[in-house]
């Protein structure tokens, strides 16, 4: 019998998979983009997320816990779809890569300015291609590892009371930003991640229990952010946190003890478990799409293909400008396939059940 995989683990996986390099800089979009109490903006985003987890449970449940691959290829050519994956699969791929290269990017700013930075992205890369050759199973139990060496670090916003200030938040309600449909769309991808979870359907038992997992992995990263975003809109003023390039890691700097320096630098060091489950399962993600493709391909031969692709392109953007662009446009790719894929793929379905109910 085919191991499956707990709703705990589905759930962490769907967490860490979500939790990315955005978390640093999220505070100052929503109150760049939506100003004062930009922080209301979250809950709208949760929402969409979580109407589109539900479209992502509705293809669990038409399909009956069928792959995503199978349900395709049960009604489109092969050849026809072969190009479709091969968007998928690219854009997963550079989008982790991405998000790999700007966590890369910051760490060098903050403790290594004279180290080439990609000597620490071949480290994270390596690091990711012998977590991807282990398979899913392995990765999830690596993740639920990870979670809890990361989970704790939501307590040290109760450092930040004493100074938190409720007047900072004004009684006015999204006053003073600017292009909020670009931040909206940019806020939004802070969730992005949970679509994933539609290649572990192969992989989950077939209940309710699994797909409402992935709601409680999404749940308690709205938490996460809403406690974050809350602390930063409390303790600095909204021009302070407009100014703020990375407004988490200055809050984590207020945080000293007489035994440590820099612990902003030491705690930075735990966010590596969180970007790299997030990098793996992305490129989990690009891997099964591609052995689709090529499934008499050596897996481990197909992953050393991918990851060197990855790291080959992660020398093109060169600042954290160029990165934070590119993060930009890709992320507006694979919130359009967040999207468009579970829609493409409950009208496949609704037209096989119409098929079969015309042969039947």
């Amino acid at each position: 019998m085919q191991q499956k995989i707990s709703p705990f683990h589905i759930a962490v996986l769907t967490y860490m998979a979500q939790a990315g390099m955005v978390l640093f800089t999220l505070p100052r979009s929503l109150a760049d983009y939506f100003g004062t109490n930009g922080w209301l903006v979250l809950i709208p985003c949760f929402l969409l997320s979580s109407f589109n987890i539900w479209l992502i449970t509705l293809v669990f449940r038409l399909g009956q816990g069928r792959s995503v691959f199978v349900i395709l290829e049960q009604s489109v050519p092969k050849v026809v779809l072969y190009p479709f994956y091969l968007l998928l699969a690219g854009t997963w791929l550079i989008f982790g890569c991405l998000i790999g290269k700007k966590y890369v990017l910051v760490f060098q700013m903050l403790s290594f300015p004279s180290t080439n930075p990609m000597v620490f992205k071949l480290a994270i890369d390596l690091l990711a291609f012998f977590l991807l050759i282990k398979g899913i199973y392995s990765i999830s139990k690596a993740a639920t590892l990870f979670f809890w060496m990361t989970a704790w670090m939501i307590l040290l916003l109760v450092w930040f009371i004493p100074s938190f200030r409720w007047e900072r938040f004004t009684p006015f309600l999204l006053q003073g930003g600017h292009d909020q449909v670009k931040g909206a769309i940019e806020v939004y991808s802070a969730f992005l991640g949970y679509e994933l979870s539609f290649f572990l359907f192969p992989y989950v038992k077939k209940n309710k229990k699994s797909m409402l997992a992935i709601y409680a992995g999404n749940l308690f990263l709205m938490l996460n952010y809403l406690g974050l975003t809350l602390i930063c809109f409390g303790f600095f003023s909204l021009g302070q946190i407009k100014k703020l390039l990375y407004p988490v890691l200055d809050l984590l700097a207020y945080i000293q003890f007489p035994f440590v320096e820099r612990l902003e630098n030491l705690l930075y060091g735990f966010f590596l478990f969180l970007i790299l489950i997030t990098v793996v399962m992305y490129w989990w993600a690009a891997q099964i799409t591609v052995q689709r493709m090529v499934p008499k391909l050596n897996a481990k031969i197909l992953l050393f293909i991918l990851v060197f692709i990855a790291y080959g392109s992660s020398f093109i953007p060169k600042t954290l400008d160029q990165v934070d662009v590119w993060i930009t446009n890709s992320g507006y790719a694979v919130t359009a396939i967040a999207f468009c894929l579970p829609m493409l793929l409950i009208v496949v379905l609704l037209f096989q059940r119409k098929e079969g109910a015309t042969h039947g």
